[in-house]
């Protein structure tokens, strides 16, 4: 009888690659885990220079960035770059308050307590960012 671990090496494993982007380290560390447990495998940058240079050197399958770092809108900055590579990472706002009506507009991936939903948008904006490449690559096919 052969024997098989629930964890088996990450070579052996096609795991979907995340960025996470998160000046506060607590944040960082624990969505780390968290996204680690889901079965993703997980960069992560303290700045949003920090989040650039790794999507000019690594592929991503979806960039969670904070929107608040070194400045209010270095997360928008991060998520801009993402959106220019040439293979089209999925893209999301992680914040954990709401202070201000103007950001109740912005799409947010998550609040701080709710991490079987930050798990599942995860894996749904991945799932669609798939779509997206397969249905794109069909329309070359016929066009």
């Amino acid at each position: 009888m052969r024997s098989t671990s629930r964890k088996q090496p990450a070579k052996n494993r096609d795991l979907a690659r995340v960025l996470l982007v998160d000046d506060d380290i607590t944040s960082r560390l624990t969505l780390k885990a968290v996204l680690e447990a889901g079965g993703y495998f997980v960069d992560s940058a303290a700045s949003a220079a920090e989040a650039v240079g790794k999507l000019d050197e690594r592929q991503y399958e979806l960039v969670v960035s904070d929107l608040q770092m070194e400045s209010p809108e270095a997360g928008l900055k991060v998520l801009a770059h993402a959106r220019l590579m040439d293979y089209k990472p999925a893209t999301a706002i992680l914040t954990t308050y709401r202070n201000r009506a103007s950001e109740s507009s912005r799409p947010v991936l998550i609040e701080p307590e709710d991490l079987p939903a930050l798990l599942s948008k995860v894996a749904d904006l991945i799932s669609q960012r798939a779509a997206r490449i397969v249905h794109g690559q069909m329309r070359q096919q016929i066009g």
